[in-house]
């Protein structure tokens, strides 16, 4: 499969809230496999949306520590429980920054077929399958850090 292009974090695609899916076909079971291909082609290997390669579709996959998989339009349940570790995002490569999560989660979607996925999750797969469901809702992970850091993050990327 082709490996596709990662939009960095100022295009605009990013801040678009992605559509549901609603057709299981050939082409999605196409964009799932692109998206395995790229995220593999990459340095980090954790996950990647949809969006992140300009496809406006709730779908993401992750390869995490021995655990991989995909999502199609995913919901997620998370724990009370928070943790602080650094992130990164293929969107901004080379920058990594300390943000709070939370430590487990339940991911209910489907798989590229249309069946039913659950995916319980903690620690740092925890954290990659929230970090891509917000690209799904045109949220970056800088979104989520107090203003202050923000602003550092964006002193970082800004020439």
């Amino acid at each position: 499969m082709t490996v596709q292009p990662i939009r960095l974090f100022d295009d605009p695609s990013l801040r678009t809230v992605a559509d549901s899916v609603t057709t299981f076909d050939r082409e999605l079971r196409r964009l799932v496999k692109s998206l395995q291909a790229t995220v593999r082609a990459g340095t980090g290997r954790a996950g990647l949306a949809a969006p992140q390669i300009g496809v406006p579709l709730r779908v993401f996959v992750y390869d995490v520590e021995g655990r991989s998989g995909h999502l199609v339009n995913p919901r997620l349940e998370l724990s009370e429980r928070r943790v602080v570790a650094d992130e990164a995002c293929l969107s901004a490569p080379g920058r990594w920054w300390p943000l709070e999560r939370s430590y487990m989660v339940t991911a209910r979607g489907r798989d590229m077929f249309g069946k039913p996925v659950v995916v319980r999750a903690l620690g740092t797969l925890a954290r990659v399958l929230q970090h891509e469901a917000d690209h799904l809702d045109g949220v970056l992970f800088t979104d989520r850090l107090p203003q202050e850091e923000r602003e550092r993050f964006l002193e970082t990327v800004t020439p």
